[in-house]
């Protein structure tokens, strides 16, 4: 299952350019409110390094790339219309924009740091916006829209709880089309300290204060301060730090990476995005404008923030706040291949926690059936079928049912 990743934030803060940058697309960027209609499904990268080095041989991937060492594993960006006020009662396009939220796994929330966006999401100048408050009216937008979700379903819950279905399952059965689970439920139940107060009961400052819990609990958050290069962004930046202390801050340009992305596309630099320099191919093939904006970004972004933050938010999301590990499943554990022959051709992103079981689901469902062991490519110790897996594993399952899968 491809992780999928949603961009959040008011208009014109740089998220289409942010989304473009990381999928080399060509979405529609101006400064007109909700350029984005519709929502904008790319294919991003997380990056990590390749663990063929560490074995020494040569691998040939197949459901991912390795560029000088380093795996580019795919997940879906989805760069969504930009929020504004009362969106959770359907202004703008507050509906089609919180029903593909919710299908993330987990969200980038872009805000211009340098504050060039009014509290309407109109363009202004640098300095006059105030991107903390910003990111609260998104905060609130989305939360409102959790609690719209409880209260206009309390009864419906009620009536399930006391026809004998338990509280956690209830009021999951009301948030399971936003993927939320029982786990992030019960969680947020016991942050709220509500597990043993009857819903019908709830105050509506009880049920907002569950909405909150279980917006942040249900869909992790990381804030990406865009435009970093621009007037006033350094302490926009330490702003925002000090209001969210409880969340990642990822300082970033969105447009400088797009250029370094594109300029390495046309071969006129070596670049691997996420990299903290890139190299010049050939100046003779640059004009004055092209060599004063890599000049400008080598100086005010590289050399003030050491790279561009886009690449490094998507890692962050994907190692950090959804806690991914990789794992290379092989069939010969001697030969680092699958049955063709391909070394090292796939790397999965499994969540923290996951097991031997888990693997085998994600390879095939077959595997499962007669599940056994795996076997640990480095070692070659037997590993039990709970054997909670563990980043950069490389691990073969034998299964009753492997030659059918």
């Amino acid at each position: 299952m491809v992780i999928k990743i949603g961009l959040i934030g008011k208009t014109n803060t740089g998220k289409t350019t942010f989304f473009n940058s990381a999928t080399l697309q060509s979405a529609e960027v101006s400064t007109y409110p909700f350029t984005t209609k519709t929502p904008n499904v790319g294919i991003a990268h997380a990056i990590t390094l390749c663990v063929h080095k560490e074995f020494k041989v040569e691998d040939q991937p197949k459901n991912s790339k390795c560029v000088d060492g380093w795996r580019f594993i795919p997940i879906e960006l989805i760069d969504l219309p930009g929020l504004i006020k009362g969106a959770w009662k359907g202004k703008g396009l507050g509906n089609q924009f919180l029903s593909v939220a919710a299908q993330s796994d987990a969200l980038l929330h872009i805000v211009d740091a340098s504050g060039s966006v009014d509290a309407g999401g109109r363009i202004t100048e640098p300095g006059t916006g105030d991107p903390v408050a910003d990111i609260g009216d998104i905060e609130e937008e989305l939360v409102m829209w959790y609690l719209k979700l409880f209260e206009s379903n309390r009864d419906k819950i009620v009536r399930s709880i006391r026809s004998g279905e338990k509280v956690v399952k209830a009021i999951t059965e009301i948030y399971k089309g936003i993927s939320v689970k029982e786990e992030h439920i019960s969680l947020a139940l016991n942050e709220a300290n509500l597990q043993n107060k009857d819903i019908e009961n709830w105050s509506i400052d009880d049920a907002k204060r569950f909405s909150w819990i279980l917006r942040d609990i249900s869909k992790p958050t990381l804030i990406v301060a865009n435009k970093m290069d621009l007037p006033y962004a350094a302490e926009n930046y330490k702003r925002i730090q000090e209001a969210y202390r409880d969340l990642i801050v990822v300082p970033a340009s969105a447009e400088a990476e797009l250029t370094l992305r594109r300029a390495a596309q046309l071969g006129f630099i070596k670049y691997i995005p996420g990299e903290e320099r890139f190299e010049i191919i050939d100046q003779n093939k640059l004009n004055e404008k092209q060599k004063w904006a890599l000049s400008y970004i080598r100086k005010m972004v590289l050399g003030e923030y050491m790279r561009t933050g886009v690449q490094f938010a998507i890692n962050v999301a994907i190692f950090k706040l959804l806690r991914m590990n990789t794992v290379y499943p092989v069939y010969d554990p001697n030969k680092l291949s699958d049955k063709h022959g391909n070394v090292l051709p796939d790397v999965l992103l499994l969540p923290s926690g996951s097991t031997v079981v888990d693997l085998a689901k994600a390879i095939h469902t077959d595997l499962v059936k007669g599940l056994l062991y795996a076997i640990d490519a480095r070692t070659g110790l037997r590993l039990p079928i709970d054997y909670q897996l563990k980043d950069r594993d490389v691990l073969s399952i034998v299964s009753t049912s492997r030659k059918k899968a």
